[in-house]
C-alpha cells in the first residue's frame, strides 16, 4: 500500500465517493420531491447512500490494487458488508419502532396526535432503502474504478 495519503487510491476512492454522494443527495432529492433540502448535505439517509458509495469504492479500489485474494480485500469486503447490512437493517426496523413510540405516546399523553410518528416518517430519518443503497453502490464502483485507474494506471 502507498503511504502517501493523496497517492493512496483506496483512500481517495472511498473519500471522494462518500463526499460526492453527500453532494448529490440534495439535488437528487429535489428531482424526486420537488423541493431542495440543504440539510441532506450533512445528514444521513437520502439517495445515494454515501456510506455504501464509500465502502464500495474502497473495496473496488483494493480489489484492483491489491487483488481479491489478499487480507486487505477480505477486511474491506467484510467491512462493506457490515456497513451495507446495517444501513438497510435500521430502516427495516423503523416500522416496528414507530408502533412502539405511538403506543408510548398514547399511554403518556392525554392528547395524541395521529400520524405524529408514522412508519414512513421514521423510515426517512433512518437508514437507506434498497434503491438508495444500489445508487451508492453504482457511484462507489464508478468512482473507485476512475480513481484507481488514474492513480495506479491500470
Amino acid at each position: 500500500m502507498n503511504n502517501d495519503l493523496f497517492g493512496n487510491a483506496p483512500f481517495l476512492s472511498a473519500a471522494l465517493s462518500f463526499f460526492l454522494a453527500q453532494l448529490l443527495k440534495p439535488f437528487i432529492n429535489a428531482l424526486f420531491e420537488r423541493r431542495f433540502t440543504w440539510h441532506l448535505l450533512v445528514s444521513t439517509g437520502g439517495m445515494p447512500s454515501s456510506h455504501t458509495a464509500g465502502v464500495i469504492a474502497l473495496v473496488t479500489s483494493i480489489a484492483f490494487t491489491q487483488g481479491v485474494g489478499t487480507v486487505y480485500f477480505a477486511i474491506a469486503a467484510t467491512f462493506a458488508a457490515v456497513v451495507i447490512h446495517d444501513s438497510m437493517g435500521i430502516r427495516r426496523e423503523a416500522g416496528k419502532q414507530a408502533e412502539v413510540i405511538n403506543e408510548w405516546s398514547r399511554i403518556l399523553s392525554d392528547i395524541h396526535r395521529e400520524g405524529q410518528f408514522t412508519p414512513e416518517n421514521l423510515k426517512t430519518m433512518l437508514g437507506h432503502s434498497f434503491s438508495q443503497v444500489l445508487g451508492g453502490t453504482i457511484l462507489g464502483l464508478i468512482v473507485g474504478l476512475l480513481i484507481t485507474n488514474s492513480i495506479s494506471g491500470l
